[in-house]
């Protein structure tokens, strides 16, 4: 497969450790493109629920493919989240091409994008962090439960539903959420002269460009790889946002679900990539 090439790649809330992740799909875009700077925009292993009794191949793939890109020379910056945040210890790290940052403020094409994970916005992860680790584990649930009704509803001919997606758009507080969440950031952003502003946390999706009178600030958001399987892409001076379900040059044949694939030992799987990493 011909590579892809592609100036600046933001991926956030792949969520590796989860029943929920689609490892799989997302190894397939890692190896069809070609950055020169990715940006990990939070949650990409999920430290909440991380279990060595669930670690298949393809979680360990998507580390090998990302650590394949630091050794190449490709610029990556590890933004912290709330499902990583054990990684806040080790903010400053540095090594070779790759970094562990809190946020980090890029130069594209003479314009500045402040890029951050977003969770410092929400309320209940600052006092009821006990609350979002269980709504994260029912969120976990439920998407494995759609998975598995899609998969016996492509059987009987229907297409696709996603629950957690009705459930945002249905419930009031869940809107609202998400719009005070987009316009806080945009605010931020432009009080601090941000061109752009560039978001995970609320798997939404979106770029959209929000002015407040003069003033206006792109607002991003590379929404995640459980459900909408999406990243941001900055190329040629232009942002896009890619769809999985959109690139006909990555799509699979039919297969047996992702819970199906064989378990490895975390920790066995660790040294070994470490080893390699020292090879090299």
């Amino acid at each position: 497969m011909k590579k892809r090439p592609v100036d600046l790649v933001v991926l956030s809330d792949v969520h590796l450790g989860t029943y929920g992740c689609h490892a799989r799909e997302l190894c397939r875009y890692l190896k069809s493109i070609r950055p020169a700077t990715v940006v990990l925009n939070g949650d990409i292993i999920d430290v909440w629920q991380f279990s060595k009794r669930y670690w298949p191949k393809s979680h360990m793939k998507v580390v090998k493919l990302l650590m394949d890109w630091v050794t190449s020379g490709v610029q990556v910056y590890y933004v912290t989240g709330n499902h990583d945040e054990l990684l806040r210890k080790f903010v400053g790290f540095q090594l070779s091409g790759f970094s562990i940052v809190n946020k980090v403020v890029l130069d594209l094409d003479g314009k500045k994008a402040w890029a951050f994970h977003g969770d410092v916005f929400d309320v209940t992860m600052k006092h009821s962090k006990w609350l979002a680790k269980l709504g994260a584990l029912g969120y976990d649930a439920l998407i494995l439960l759609n998975r598995s009704v899609n998969f016996f509803g492509k059987k009987l001919g229907y297409g696709p539903v996603s629950m957690s997606k009705k459930i945002k758009s249905s419930v009031k507080s869940a809107v609202k959420f998400i719009n005070n969440f987009e316009e806080i950031a945009t605010d931020i952003a432009l009080e601090n002269g941000y061109d752009y502003v560039v978001c995970g946390h609320i798997h939404q999706p979106e770029i959209r460009e929000i002015r407040k009178g003069d003033s206006a600030v792109t607002y991003l958001n590379s929404g995640d790889w459980v459900e909408n399987l999406t990243s941001l892409e900055y190329h040629m001076g232009q942002w896009s946002l890619y769809r999985y379900e959109h690139d006909p040059a990555v799509q699979p044949g039919d297969e047996p679900l992702a819970e199906a694939e064989e378990v490895m030992d975390v920790q066995v799987l660790f040294e070994n990539l470490v080893q390699e990493m020292r090879v090299r």
